[in-house]
């Protein structure tokens, strides 16, 4: 009898896990569809467009619709030039991900602020989204005969020091191009950056049509003044109709080769506003400043960290702009431990994005209230042309005792219950010694004294000039080793310029000296460089954001004195 209910169990067993698979997978079967609606977002290459130009309507989605996109709603605003579709899926840390996108090279059928409306795939549906259609640009004054040719443009073309600057190129071609070959713009005492992928998109120009290749860069002057960006050269191998007069494998398309070249743009940089009052000029589109906690603020453990974490975002500068964000001093009994920074830009087709974010742990040694001052940021709005203030407010925190922990403020009291008989015998004794001290201090400034009267005697009138002279053409010839070992991505040359360049300017000589000097985005570059040199890890280290850092950091000083002869009258009375 126990041998056949030990061979019943089993089955059932079995049975059991059967019928719930079957219930699982019913409930997959007859579960409402939204819950796994694919989420498909919409994007355009550029915004806004004008009316004679195609462009790109791109759909993402992250897991495959339920069926294929019905695009027909486009066409009522829109026509769709072509279309095509991509998959992309990818392993990453142990978790699987897949983008699946469709392109539509489309042109907009009227001016004005266009809707792109929700396109149905099957029971998904896409987000909706706008974009800006302008008129169609004037005849330009251009000779349409010719196969392709170059425009650039600046906005704006008069900028604050130290802000955005757009620089658009565009390539205009009618033929078949094989290869070409395009210089960077060149512009002294500025930070250049390419922004996002070239864009291709197709216009006319009075009447004509061409082929546009679109590219964009952030240009930061970092002086005052006119400015020239010199001319973009290309020079381009440009397929010709004619062919050879045998038919060789090799040679079936002749090439012609042509060089054209843009013009030259003039800034006019304007130095900072004299009402700007802030310690650092910055300026930018938009600025965003929060602070997190690990935890609660109001229930602090004494002896355990809790870690405060600030960032500063900003759309339209350079991370090496951004300010250090932790300023508050703390006492011994809270103590700071902070982290480095975490710096990060973000190229996008709408311009720089700056990201720093500093992690700072407190670490309290008694119960009680702390109190953290604000922490103020002055910025420069450049659309809105006013001056803001990003702020976090003054922050209290309150630290409890942890059940089993002695209080830190036993210390203090069994200091002050000393016998003050103890202090009594070495009381005396220092006032026997003070009397020698004093005879043996008063010699020695005497002694002193006497150098200083028969250095100055001696020292000649010129001597001080030709010096000053010398110090600055050795600071220039330091700047320059500076720039081309940076060019070069020599770390060890740069080292040597570096600590060259500090011992004349701070008289310092190791690199660790030297950052304390220097700003916050050149102070991490330094010791990010002296980490290559000497840390375990050796990698390929790259000169151009220490170099860049470095050129803003010579602009912040030199604005920061102007800063401050401007704000001098404020103060007078």
């Amino acid at each position: 009898m126990n041998t056949i209910k030990q061979l019943l169990k089993p089955e059932l067993e079995i049975r059991f896990i059967a019928y719930l698979v079957f219930f699982l997978l019913l409930l997959l079967i007859f579960a409402p569809q939204s819950t796994f609606a694919a989420d498909i977002n919409v994007s355009v290459d550029r915004n806004p467009v004008s009316l004679d130009e195609s462009f790109q309507i791109i759909f993402t989605a992250t897991e495959s619709p339920d069926d294929d996109p019905d695009f027909s709603p486009l066409e009522q605003d829109f026509t769709i030039l072509s279309q095509s579709n991509s998959s992309r899926s990818s392993w990453i840390n142990g978790k699987a991900s897949k983008t699946i996108q469709w392109t539509l090279n489309v042109m907009a059928k009227q001016a004005g602020s266009l809707i792109i409306p929700p396109v149905k795939f099957g029971n998904d549906v896409s987000q909706s989204s706008t974009i800006m259609v302008t008129k169609g640009a004037p005849n330009k004054a251009v000779n349409t005969d010719e196969d392709l040719f170059m425009e650039v443009e600046a906005t704006p073309e008069n900028p604050y020091i130290q802000s955005q600057v757009f620089y658009t190129m565009r390539l205009y071609t009618k033929v078949d191009i094989s290869q070409a070959r395009l210089n960077e713009p060149e512009l002294a005492d500025a930070v250049i950056e390419r922004l996002g992928e070239d864009s291709s998109y197709n216009t006319q120009v009075n009447g004509v049509n061409y082929s546009v290749t679109e590219r964009k860069y952030a240009i930061f002057p970092q002086k005052s003044g006119k400015l020239t960006i010199k001319p973009l050269v290309l020079t381009a191998e440009v397929v010709t109709n004619n062919r050879p007069s045998f038919n060789g494998f090799f040679n079936s398309q002749m090439t012609k080769t042509k060089r054209v070249e843009s013009k030259a743009i003039t800034l006019d940089v304007k130095p900072a506003p004299v009402s700007f009052n802030g310690k650092h000029w910055l300026s930018a589109e938009q600025l965003v400043l929060k602070q997190e906690w690990s935890d609660d603020i109001q229930q602090m453990k004494v002896g355990e960290p809790l870690t405060r974490t600030l960032t500063l975002v900003a759309n339209g500068t350079t991370v090496g702009q951004l300010p250090e964000l932790n300023t508050t001093h703390t006492n011994d009994q809270l103590k700071a431990y902070p982290d480095q920074p975490v710096l990060k830009e973000q190229k996008k087709a709408d311009g720089l994005l700056a990201f720093r974010e500093e992690k700072i742990a407190l670490i309290p040694s008694k119960s009680g209230s702390y109190t953290l001052s604000a922490i103020e940021i002055p910025w420069f709005n450049t659309k809105s042309q006013k001056m803001e203030l990003a702020r976090i407010p003054e922050t209290t925190l309150t630290a409890v005792a942890v059940a089993g922990t002695q209080p830190a403020a036993i210390a203090p009291a069994v200091t002050s219950a000393a016998p003050s008989k103890i202090e009594t015998g070495p009381v005396i004794k220092s006032e026997q010694q003070t009397n020698i001290w004093l005879w043996v201090s008063v010699f020695l400034a005497a002694g002193w004294l006497m150098t200083v009267i028969i250095f100055l005697t001696k020292r000649t009138a010129t001597k001080p000039v030709i010096e000053n002279n010398d110090s600055e053409t050795s600071l220039k010839e330091c700047i320059k080793n500076l720039k081309n070992a940076c060019a070069n991505n020599d770390a060890v040359a740069t080292k040597n310029a570096l600590l060259e360049w500090g011992r004349q300017k701070f008289n310092v000589s190791n690199l660790g000296a030297i950052a304390v000097f220097c700003d916050a985005r050149l102070r991490d570059e330094i010791l990010h460089l002296n980490q290559t040199l000497y840390g375990k890890q050796v990698g390929q280290w790259q000169g151009k954001k220490l170099f860049q850092a470095f050129t803003e950091h010579k602009a912040r000083e030199k604005i920061a004195v102007t800063v401050d002869k401007s704000l001098e009258p404020l103060y007078r009375l």
